[in-house]
């Protein structure tokens, strides 16, 4: 049953739609049940423009809240020139059945259990494939025929998943600093971004020298206290310091990292900005859990990005990580923590495949991709190569942007896309 409810704020009109899916869309898990959530955006009360659905990065984070006032030179209020706007919560998120833990236990479970391996068959239920299926059924119950897709990062992965799957439910796919490898290993993928971060802190350290020796310095805090103690009962240890990398995917990330490093370590100030500056923790555990398995394509993860880890790096742990997910989150961090033996679970996997090129190439969908030169998330010889097999995609490759082109200018990265999907 599908439910709806409408509001408006600021000159934009807005429906919130919830609807219940299918727990297992592919078979073996009964008449369970998710409950799924989207927001509808609009610039006019009855509005009778197309559909652009926006598929949030992560995995494991909920689509984003419109707080921008009309006239913000941000991508939403691009999109609202030419579409109305569909915020998915993906399952696991937000109001979509959010997964989560509290007081120790799992919660949001389909299934209630203790079971590390009941668990994590649950959550490899939460990749982009049932993703799909669920903006399907949401668009079905909309009485939508076709509609179009921005993806960003993650958002990126489950659009091509989209493609692949159901090439025509769509009329225009966006791609931004998200394209998938397309049956690699994982760890291969893991290898080239170490790479990439390896470039981009020896860049951070050269723009501000002194931040080499704070961040050893903090190293050798965190190993002789057996990490640093962090509110909330956490502790930031060597690996979750390295992680302070993911800064340097952004454009404004070297300033953010090096203000965070300015600060006094004994500091209550630095001591909650640096937890609320560590990517994998338990506001949105999905995205520490399942993470690796966005690139698993017919694979195994077995904790690639470790195994990708350069010796240089593992001597070096000055040099930093970005998305590199590893089991210490789950054994530094009380929220994490009831996850740890699921995560392991998890790495151990088989995943199905995701993508049919054959389907990919036969695809009806214009569209056009931002391709960041310098992501050090998502790398560009796999992005250039995947859309490659979409005829209909035109690549914009661009060192302009880092992997936040999107938040960063979105006006006008969206506007360049869509200019040039349309010719």
């Amino acid at each position: 049953m599908i439910e709806v409810s409408s509001w408006h704020r600021g000159g934009l009109h807005f429906r919130d739609v919830s609807l219940d899916v299918p727990f297992d869309h592919f078979g073996g898990r009964g008449e369970r049940t998710l409950r799924v959530f989207a927001r509808i955006m609009a610039a006019e009360a009855e509005s009778t423009k197309p559909y652009l659905v926006f598929l949030q990065g992560g995995p494991g984070f909920e689509a984003p809240r419109p707080t921008t006032p009309v006239g913000a030179r941000t991508w939403q209020a691009r999109a609202l020139e030419d579409f109305q706007i569909v915020l998915l919560d993906q399952r696991g998120t937000g109001r979509s059945s959010p997964i989560g833990s509290v007081e120790g236990r799992i919660t949001g479970l389909v299934d209630p259990s203790d079971d590390p391996t009941v668990i994590a068959d649950q959550l490899s239920r939460y990749r982009a494939d049932s993703i799909v299926e669920d903006a399907e059924l949401l668009r079905t119950e909309l009485g939508i025929e076709r509609w179009s897709l921005l993806g960003q990062s993650f958002g990126g992965f489950t659009a091509l998943r989209y493609v692949s799957a159901h090439s025509e439910s769509l009329h225009e796919v966006y791609f931004t600093g998200g394209l998938p490898a397309l049956g690699v290993d994982p760890a291969a993928v893991y290898a080239t971004t170490w790479e990439g971060m390896k470039r981009k802190s020896e860049q951070h350290y050269r723009a501000f020298p002194g931040d080499r020796e704070k961040m050893a310095r903090l190293i050798d805090l965190a190993e002789a206290e057996g990490g640093i103690a962090l509110p909330g009962g956490a502790r930031a240890t060597t690996e979750r310091l390295r992680l302070q990398g993911h800064h340097l995917g952004a454009s404004d990330g070297p300033e953010k990292l090096h203000h965070l490093l300015d600060l006094d370590p004994a500091s209550a100030a630095f001591r909650h900005d640096l937890a609320a500056s560590i990517p994998f923790s338990g506001r949105n555990p999905l995205y520490a859990v399942i993470h690796e398995s966005c690139w698993a394509d017919g694979a195994r993860t077995e904790w690639a990005a470790r195994r990708a880890m350069p010796a240089d790096v593992r001597a070096d742990p000055t040099l930093l990580a970005g998305e590199h997910a590893g089991p210490e989150s789950f054994a530094e961090d009380p929220e994490l923590a009831p996850f740890a033996e699921v995560a392991e679970v998890v790495a151990g996997h088989d995943w199905p495949r995701l993508y049919d090129v054959a389907a990919l190439q036969a695809a009806d969908v214009r569209g056009a991709a931002a391709v960041y030169f310098e992501d050090a998330y998502v790398p560009v010889e796999h992005s250039l190569a995947t859309v490659a097999h979409l005829g209909g995609v035109r690549p914009w490759v661009t060192n302009e942007y880092e992997h936040n082109g999107l938040r960063a200018d979105g006006y006008r990265v969206l506007d360049r896309l869509i200019t040039l999907a349309r010719g």
